[in-house]
């Protein structure tokens, strides 16, 4: 189940937040908080809030990543917290997982096509706890080619973004 929620809302996010403006019911953009910003979309009869980063630098840089998004999702509901997921712009490689990394923080993550979640809950709290802290959160994955990524979001306004998205979600 975990993983079905996790999958629908990471295509739903990017899709709406990638073609947002084009789409009547679409997410609302709700502020830009340094490097993050904060929306709201529903879900059925669910509000769902999130915050998104662009990663800021992506390697290696002789090949097309597409867009490289890190999300942090709530739901309104209670049915999910501050679950955070990347989206790339091409399909990872389960092996070795995508890993995110902030300070001396270091989470596995596993791969769905072009996403990646946390599968345990204390694990999320671990990294969100971490980005709350730190500057930079960067993530190493494996494209199905086989080519080894890292991306590097900054984690600039992610406290003040997280604040914004839960007043939304109460």
């Amino acid at each position: 189940m975990r993983m079905r929620l996790f999958l629908a809302i990471g295509t739903l996010c990017f899709t709406l937040s990638a073609h947002g403006a084009l789409a009547q019911n679409g997410p609302k953009l709700h502020q830009t908080i340094k490097d993050w910003a904060v929306f709201t979309t529903t879900s059925g009869n669910d509000t769902l809030c999130y915050v998104r980063s662009f990663a800021q630098d992506k390697a290696p840089k002789n090949v097309d990543h597409g867009d490289v998004i890190f999300f942090v999702t709530s739901w309104k509901s209670g049915s999910g917290k501050h679950q955070p997921s990347l989206m790339t712009g091409y399909p990872l490689k389960d092996t070795p997982p995508p890993k995110a990394r902030v300070g001396s923080t270091r989470i596995t993550m596993y791969p769905d096509n072009n996403e990646a979640f946390i599968e345990e809950a204390s694990d999320e709290r671990k990294l969100i706890a971490a980005m709350r802290k730190g500057a930079m959160l960067r993530v190493e994955a494996r494209s199905a080619r086989g080519t080894a990524t890292t991306y590097e979001f900054s984690l600039s306004g992610i406290t003040a973004a997280l604040q914004k998205a839960d007043a939304l979600c109460k």
